[in-house]
Protein backbone atom coordinates (compact mmCIF):
# COMPACT_ATOMS: atom_id res chain seq x y z
CA UNK A 1 0.00 0.00 0.00
CA UNK A 2 1.20 3.40 -0.78
CA UNK A 3 2.05 5.85 2.46
CA UNK A 4 -0.49 8.12 1.26
CA UNK A 5 -3.78 5.79 1.02
CA UNK A 6 -2.49 3.99 4.15
CA UNK A 7 -2.78 7.36 6.11
CA UNK A 8 -6.61 7.64 4.93
CA UNK A 9 -6.79 4.20 6.81
CA UNK A 10 -8.28 6.08 9.68
CA UNK A 11 -5.43 3.89 12.07
CA UNK A 12 -2.75 5.61 13.09
CA UNK A 13 0.71 4.49 11.58
CA UNK A 14 3.32 4.37 14.02
CA UNK A 15 6.62 5.23 12.65
CA UNK A 16 9.77 4.12 15.07
CA UNK A 17 13.41 6.11 14.70
CA UNK A 18 15.69 4.39 12.76
CA UNK A 19 19.64 5.07 11.46
CA UNK A 20 20.40 2.28 9.68
CA UNK A 21 19.80 -1.26 8.01
CA UNK A 22 20.43 -3.15 11.28
CA UNK A 23 17.75 -0.84 13.41
CA UNK A 24 15.93 -0.92 10.63
CA UNK A 25 15.07 -4.79 10.18
CA UNK A 26 14.89 -4.60 13.69
CA UNK A 27 11.71 -2.64 13.36
CA UNK A 28 10.61 -4.12 10.09
CA UNK A 29 10.75 -7.31 12.43
CA UNK A 30 8.56 -5.91 15.11
CA UNK A 31 5.51 -5.23 13.03
CA UNK A 32 5.64 -1.79 11.59
CA UNK A 33 4.18 -0.68 8.91
CA UNK A 34 6.78 2.26 8.28
CA UNK A 35 10.17 3.84 9.64
CA UNK A 36 11.73 7.40 10.50
CA UNK A 37 14.99 8.40 9.93
CA UNK A 38 16.06 11.35 11.78
CA UNK A 39 18.50 14.23 11.20
CA UNK A 40 19.05 13.70 14.97
CA UNK A 41 19.91 10.32 15.00
CA UNK A 42 22.02 10.11 12.04
CA UNK A 43 23.96 13.10 13.85
CA UNK A 44 24.16 11.19 17.44
CA UNK A 45 25.09 7.89 15.32
CA UNK A 46 27.13 8.91 12.92
CA UNK A 47 28.67 11.84 14.42
CA UNK A 48 28.44 11.92 18.25
CA UNK A 49 27.19 14.72 18.12
CA UNK A 50 23.67 16.66 18.44
CA UNK A 51 21.08 17.43 16.59
CA UNK A 52 22.11 21.54 15.23
CA UNK A 53 22.63 21.18 12.00
CA UNK A 54 25.66 19.35 11.42
CA UNK A 55 24.51 16.75 9.16
CA UNK A 56 24.56 16.84 5.69
CA UNK A 57 22.22 16.59 2.78
CA UNK A 58 24.48 13.63 1.57
CA UNK A 59 25.28 11.72 4.57
CA UNK A 60 21.22 11.32 5.05
CA UNK A 61 20.95 10.40 1.63
CA UNK A 62 23.46 7.84 2.02
CA UNK A 63 21.78 6.25 5.09
CA UNK A 64 18.33 6.62 3.25
CA UNK A 65 20.11 4.48 0.52
CA UNK A 66 21.33 1.49 2.99
CA UNK A 67 18.34 1.53 4.48
CA UNK A 68 15.88 1.09 1.37
CA UNK A 69 18.67 -1.75 0.50
CA UNK A 70 17.96 -3.36 3.70
CA UNK A 71 13.83 -3.41 4.15
CA UNK A 72 11.06 -2.36 1.86
CA UNK A 73 8.90 -0.82 3.96
CA UNK A 74 8.00 3.41 3.73
CA UNK A 75 10.41 5.38 5.11
CA UNK A 76 9.74 9.05 6.21
CA UNK A 77 13.19 10.98 5.95
CA UNK A 78 13.95 14.20 8.09
CA UNK A 79 15.47 16.73 5.34
CA UNK A 80 15.72 19.65 7.61
CA UNK A 81 15.73 23.14 6.13
CA UNK A 82 16.06 21.40 2.63
CA UNK A 83 19.59 22.38 3.52
CA UNK A 84 19.16 25.85 1.78
CA UNK A 85 17.02 28.02 0.09
CA UNK A 86 14.04 26.76 -2.54
CA UNK A 87 16.39 25.48 -5.34
CA UNK A 88 18.35 23.25 -2.28
CA UNK A 89 15.24 22.26 -1.20
CA UNK A 90 14.44 20.69 -5.16
CA UNK A 91 17.63 19.50 -5.24
CA UNK A 92 17.10 17.38 -1.87
CA UNK A 93 13.85 16.38 -3.04
CA UNK A 94 15.42 15.27 -6.10
CA UNK A 95 18.76 13.15 -4.03
CA UNK A 96 16.10 11.56 -1.40
CA UNK A 97 13.66 10.00 -3.88
CA UNK A 98 16.76 8.48 -5.43
CA UNK A 99 17.67 6.80 -2.23
CA UNK A 100 14.52 5.55 -1.98
CA UNK A 101 12.76 7.68 0.76
CA UNK A 102 8.91 7.87 0.94
CA UNK A 103 8.00 11.27 1.69
CA UNK A 104 10.35 13.88 3.27
CA UNK A 105 9.61 16.12 6.56
CA UNK A 106 11.26 20.39 5.81
CA UNK A 107 10.91 23.09 8.17
CA UNK A 108 10.72 26.38 8.73
CA UNK A 109 13.30 27.02 10.76
CA UNK A 110 16.93 29.25 9.94
CA UNK A 111 19.49 27.33 8.68
CA UNK A 112 21.14 25.56 10.28
CA UNK A 113 18.93 24.65 12.30
CA UNK A 114 18.63 22.86 15.72
CA UNK A 115 16.31 19.81 17.44
CA UNK A 116 12.67 20.86 17.51
CA UNK A 117 12.87 20.38 21.47
CA UNK A 118 16.05 22.29 22.05
CA UNK A 119 15.75 26.56 22.90
CA UNK A 120 16.97 29.38 20.70
CA UNK A 121 15.44 28.20 17.60
CA UNK A 122 14.59 30.49 14.87
CA UNK A 123 12.04 31.03 11.87
CA UNK A 124 12.44 31.87 8.10
CA UNK A 125 9.31 33.68 6.66
CA UNK A 126 6.57 31.53 6.22
CA UNK A 127 6.40 32.74 2.61
CA UNK A 128 9.98 30.96 2.14
CA UNK A 129 8.63 28.24 3.60
CA UNK A 130 5.53 27.88 1.63
CA UNK A 131 8.13 28.35 -2.02
CA UNK A 132 10.14 25.69 -0.54
CA UNK A 133 7.29 23.35 -0.52
CA UNK A 134 6.19 24.15 -3.74
CA UNK A 135 9.28 23.82 -5.21
CA UNK A 136 9.73 20.41 -3.24
CA UNK A 137 6.61 19.48 -4.86
CA UNK A 138 7.64 20.55 -7.94
CA UNK A 139 10.72 18.62 -7.82
CA UNK A 140 9.20 15.11 -7.00
CA UNK A 141 9.09 12.46 -9.60
CA UNK A 142 6.61 9.95 -8.01
CA UNK A 143 4.22 10.29 -5.10
CA UNK A 144 6.41 11.09 -2.25
CA UNK A 145 4.65 12.92 0.61
CA UNK A 146 5.75 16.42 1.93
CA UNK A 147 5.54 16.59 5.70
CA UNK A 148 6.00 20.30 6.29
CA UNK A 149 6.95 21.42 10.17
CA UNK A 150 7.03 24.66 11.49
CA UNK A 151 8.53 25.55 15.01
CA UNK A 152 6.81 28.32 15.68
CA UNK A 153 5.55 27.55 19.26
CA UNK A 154 8.55 28.22 20.97
CA UNK A 155 9.62 31.10 18.47
CA UNK A 156 6.17 32.71 17.75
CA UNK A 157 3.54 31.62 19.84
CA UNK A 158 0.61 29.01 19.44
CA UNK A 159 -1.66 31.21 17.26
CA UNK A 160 1.28 32.28 15.27
CA UNK A 161 2.23 28.35 14.50
CA UNK A 162 -1.15 27.89 13.51
CA UNK A 163 -0.94 30.49 10.78
CA UNK A 164 1.91 29.38 10.21
CA UNK A 165 0.80 26.20 9.35
CA UNK A 166 -2.01 27.21 7.49
CA UNK A 167 -0.38 28.86 4.74
CA UNK A 168 1.56 25.52 4.79
CA UNK A 169 -1.26 23.81 3.99
CA UNK A 170 -2.25 26.32 1.32
CA UNK A 171 1.42 25.91 -0.41
CA UNK A 172 0.81 21.70 -1.20
CA UNK A 173 1.92 19.97 2.12
CA UNK A 174 0.64 16.85 2.21
CA UNK A 175 1.02 16.09 5.54
CA UNK A 176 1.35 18.91 8.30
CA UNK A 177 3.72 18.69 11.60
CA UNK A 178 3.18 21.42 14.45
CA UNK A 179 6.74 20.10 16.06
CA UNK A 180 6.73 20.78 20.03
CA UNK A 181 3.43 21.15 21.57
CA UNK A 182 3.29 21.93 24.86
CA UNK A 183 -0.02 20.28 26.52
CA UNK A 184 -2.44 18.14 25.93
CA UNK A 185 -4.25 21.26 25.10
CA UNK A 186 -2.24 22.18 22.70
CA UNK A 187 -2.17 18.72 20.59
CA UNK A 188 -6.13 18.81 20.52
CA UNK A 189 -6.14 22.19 19.31
CA UNK A 190 -4.19 21.41 16.16
CA UNK A 191 -6.20 18.31 15.62
CA UNK A 192 -9.15 19.97 16.33
CA UNK A 193 -7.77 23.10 13.73
CA UNK A 194 -6.57 20.76 11.13
CA UNK A 195 -8.09 17.34 11.84
CA UNK A 196 -10.06 15.83 8.51
CA UNK A 197 -8.55 18.57 6.10
CA UNK A 198 -4.79 17.00 6.00
CA UNK A 199 -2.73 13.91 7.95
CA UNK A 200 -1.05 15.30 11.21
CA UNK A 201 2.40 14.05 12.64
CA UNK A 202 2.98 13.81 16.16
CA UNK A 203 6.14 13.79 17.78
CA UNK A 204 7.06 11.57 20.75
CA UNK A 205 10.31 12.73 22.09
CA UNK A 206 11.11 11.57 25.65
CA UNK A 207 11.96 14.18 27.99
CA UNK A 208 11.11 17.01 25.28
CA UNK A 209 8.53 20.04 25.48
CA UNK A 210 5.52 17.45 24.40
CA UNK A 211 3.84 15.52 26.97
CA UNK A 212 4.23 11.37 25.67
CA UNK A 213 0.97 9.43 24.70
CA UNK A 214 0.75 6.42 23.27
CA UNK A 215 -0.30 5.87 19.85
CA UNK A 216 -4.21 4.96 20.68
CA UNK A 217 -4.95 8.79 22.68
CA UNK A 218 -3.32 9.98 19.67
CA UNK A 219 -5.61 8.55 17.09
CA UNK A 220 -8.13 9.87 19.51
CA UNK A 221 -7.14 13.39 19.00
CA UNK A 222 -6.91 13.13 15.55
CA UNK A 223 -3.21 12.25 14.49
CA UNK A 224 -2.66 10.40 11.65
CA UNK A 225 1.47 9.45 12.22
CA UNK A 226 3.15 9.46 15.57
CA UNK A 227 6.70 9.18 15.28
CA UNK A 228 9.13 8.03 18.22
CA UNK A 229 12.54 9.23 16.21
CA UNK A 230 15.18 9.19 18.50
CA UNK A 231 13.61 6.45 21.18
CA UNK A 232 16.16 3.68 20.06
CA UNK A 233 19.59 5.64 20.00
CA UNK A 234 18.41 7.05 23.81
CA UNK A 235 17.87 3.18 24.01
CA UNK A 236 21.16 2.11 22.65
CA UNK A 237 23.23 4.83 24.14
CA UNK A 238 22.03 3.74 27.53
CA UNK A 239 23.02 0.42 27.03
CA UNK A 240 26.38 0.98 25.37
CA UNK A 241 27.21 2.69 28.35
CA UNK A 242 26.52 -0.12 30.87
CA UNK A 243 28.67 -2.27 27.95
CA UNK A 244 31.58 -0.26 28.00
CA UNK A 245 31.82 0.67 32.07
CA UNK A 246 31.58 -3.30 32.27
CA UNK A 247 33.97 -4.49 30.25
CA UNK A 248 36.27 -1.58 31.44
CA UNK A 249 35.63 -2.77 35.18
CA UNK A 250 35.68 -6.80 34.61
CA UNK A 251 38.20 -7.29 32.04
CA UNK A 252 35.39 -9.01 29.62
CA UNK A 253 31.85 -9.60 28.72
CA UNK A 254 30.95 -12.07 30.81
CA UNK A 255 29.12 -9.94 33.44
CA UNK A 256 27.34 -8.90 30.62
CA UNK A 257 26.29 -11.77 28.42
CA UNK A 258 22.53 -12.06 29.61
CA UNK A 259 22.00 -8.30 28.14
CA UNK A 260 23.90 -9.02 24.52
CA UNK A 261 23.35 -11.39 21.73
CA UNK A 262 26.17 -13.83 21.50
CA UNK A 263 27.99 -14.57 17.94
CA UNK A 264 25.41 -17.49 16.72
CA UNK A 265 22.63 -14.94 17.95
CA UNK A 266 22.98 -12.02 16.15
CA UNK A 267 24.38 -14.23 13.14
CA UNK A 268 20.26 -15.46 13.48
CA UNK A 269 18.58 -11.68 13.60
CA UNK A 270 20.55 -10.32 10.86
CA UNK A 271 19.84 -13.33 8.43
CA UNK A 272 23.43 -14.78 8.10
CA UNK A 273 22.88 -18.50 7.50
CA UNK A 274 19.35 -17.41 4.69
CA UNK A 275 22.40 -15.10 3.04
CA UNK A 276 25.00 -17.85 2.88
CA UNK A 277 22.34 -19.85 1.32
CA UNK A 278 21.36 -17.68 -1.10
CA UNK A 279 24.92 -16.82 -2.86
CA UNK A 280 24.71 -20.96 -2.90
CA UNK A 281 22.21 -20.29 -6.01
CA UNK A 282 24.95 -18.60 -7.79
CA UNK A 283 27.94 -21.03 -7.50
CA UNK A 284 28.64 -22.66 -10.55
Amino acid sequence: MMLRDRLQSGTILVAPGVYDGLTASLAAEAGFEALYLSGAAVAYTRLGRPDIGLTTASEMADTMALIADRVGLPVIIDADTGFGNALNARRTMRMYERAGAAALQVEDQTYPKRCGHLADKSLIPAAEMAGKIRAMADARTRDTLIVARTDAIAVEGFDAAIDRAETYVEAGADVLFVEAPRSGDELTRIARTFGGRIPLLANMVEGGATPINNSADLQQMGFAIAIFPGGIVRALAHTARDYYGSLAAHGSNRPFADRMFDFNGLNEVIGTDAMLAKGKDYDA
